[in-house]
C-alpha cells in the first residue's frame, strides 16, 4: 500500500513539473502539487508500521492532537484576526471573511457534538455532508496557499520590457494608501533591477501605473501612483499611465493594449500585493498577457481575510467544476445518511 501511494505521488509530481514548465500560472499546477503531497503523506502513514518502536505511537498521538485541538485553535485564531481586521479596516464583506470562517468552524463543531450526544440521524447526515464539502474546499484552499507561496518565490524574468503596477483604492479619493505604496515601492525595485540589465534591443524598461478613477476618487489611481513615484525621484519619462481600468482584469487588458501599441510582443513583470499575486497570474494568463507576477509585502493581520477573498474568486472562476463536485458530495452525504 505504501509503495502504491508513493508511486501515485510520483506520477502527480511529474505532471506538476510538466505543468510548471508549460505555464507556471495555471491553477491546475496547485492541485497536482496538492495531490502529490497528499499521496506522499498516505504512503508514509501506510509504511509507519515498519517504523522503529515508539514512532508509530508518537505519530498517532500527534495526529489525534491535531485533529482534536487543531480546529479549536484555528477557529479561535480566525475569530481573533477577524475582530482585529474589522477594527483596523472596517466592516466590508471582504474584511469579515476570517471572522465568518472562524464562527463557521465553531458552528460545525457544535453541530458535530450535538449529533454525537443526541444520536440524531438528521444531524449526523448534516454534519457528515458538511464535512465532505468542507474537506474538498479546504483541500483546494491549501493547494492555493501552498502553490501561491512557491509562485511568489520564482526568479524575476530578465527580458521584460515593462513593469505593470496594479492600482487599488486611494485614501480620501486622492492619496496613495500604504497597501498601494507597498506595490509602488516593489514596482520601482523591479524596474531598477531590469534597468540595470542590458536588453537585447538596447531599450530601457518602462513602468505602467494601472488604475482608473473610482466614483469616490478625485483623480485616476494611475495618476496618483505616478505622482507618488515622481515625488520620490522616479524618472517621469519612464512612466506610462493606464487610467481606464476598474478591475484587475481591465488593469491587465488595458495595459496589454499600451504595451502592444508601443512594443508589440513584449513581456512584462506585473506587481501587486503578495496575497493577490497568484490570482493576478491566473488572470494574466487568461488575458493573454506575457507576464510574471511578483508580490509586495502586506501587513500580517490583513493576510488571512485577503487570501480567503482571493481563493473565493479563483474558486468561482472554475465554478462549474467546483460547484458540480460540491453538489455531488452533498448527494453522496445524503445518500449515505439515508442508509444509516
Amino acid at each position: 500500500m505504501s509503495s502504491l501511494a508513493l508511486a501515485v505521488a510520483t506520477v502527480f509530481l511529474l505532471l506538476f513539473v510538466v505543468g510548471v514548465r508549460r505555464d507556471r500560472r495555471r491553477f491546475g499546477n496547485a492541485v497536482l502539487l496538492g495531490l502529490a503531497v497528499t499521496f506522499v503523506g498516505l504512503g508514509l502513514l501506510a509504511g509507519i508500521e515498519d517504523a522503529p518502536p515508539g514512532v508509530a505511537e508518537t505519530v498517532m498521538l500527534g495526529g489525534l492532537l491535531v485533529v482534536g485541538l487543531g480546529p479549536i485553535v484555528l477557529a479561535g485564531l480566525l475569530c481573533a484576526n477577524g475582530v482585529k481586521m474589522v477594527r483596523k479596516e472596517g466592516r466590508s464583506p471582504g474584511n469579515l471573511l476570517s471572522l465568518l470562517a472562524g464562527l463557521g468552524m465553531v458552528v460545525v463543531m457544535g453541530l458535530a457534538v450535538a449529533a454525537v450526544l443526541t444520536r440524531s440521524p438528521v444531524l449526523g447526515t448534516i454534519v457528515g455532508t458538511t464535512l465532505l464539502v468542507l474537506g474538498y474546499v479546504s483541500f483546494l484552499f491549501l493547494c492555493f496557499v501552498g502553490y501561491a507561496f512557491l509562485y511568489g518565490r520564482l526568479r524575476l524574468r530578465r527580458d521584460a520590457a515593462y513593469v505593470v503596477v496594479l492600482g487599488s483604492g486611494l485614501i480620501g479619493g486622492r492619496r496613495v494608501s500604504p497597501l498601494l505604496a507597498s506595490r509602488l515601492d516593489r514596482g520601482r525595485e523591479v524596474y531598477e533591477k531590469l534597468a540595470a540589465r542590458k536588453r537585447r534591443d538596447g531599450t530601457a524598461p518602462l513602468l505602467i501605473t494601472s488604475g482608473g478613477q473610482g466614483p469616490d476618487e478625485t483623480l485616476p489611481e494611475s495618476h496618483a501612483m505616478a505622482d507618488y513615484l515622481v515625488a520620490r525621484g522616479f524618472p517621469p519619462d519612464a512612466l506610462i499611465r493606464e487610467d481606464r481600468s476598474r478591475t484587475t482584469e481591465e488593469n491587465l487588458l488595458f495595459s496589454k493594449e499600451l504595451m502592444e501599441r508601443d512594443r508589440p510582443g513584449s513581456a512584462c513583470v506585473i506587481v501587486t500585493n503578495n496575497f493577490h499575486a497568484f490570482r493576478a497570474a491566473i488572470l494574466a494568463r487568461r488575458a493573454g498577457v506575457d507576464g510574471q507576477v511578483v508580490g509586495s509585502p502586506t501587513a500580517a493581520y490583513f493576510w488571512p481575510s485577503a487570501t480567503m477573498r482571493e481563493f473565493v474568486a479563483v474558486f468561482l472562476q472554475y465554478k462549474r467544476v467546483n460547484l458540480g463536485i460540491c453538489l455531488t458530495l452533498v448527494l453522496l452525504g445524503v445518500a449515505a445518511g439515508a442508509k444509516l
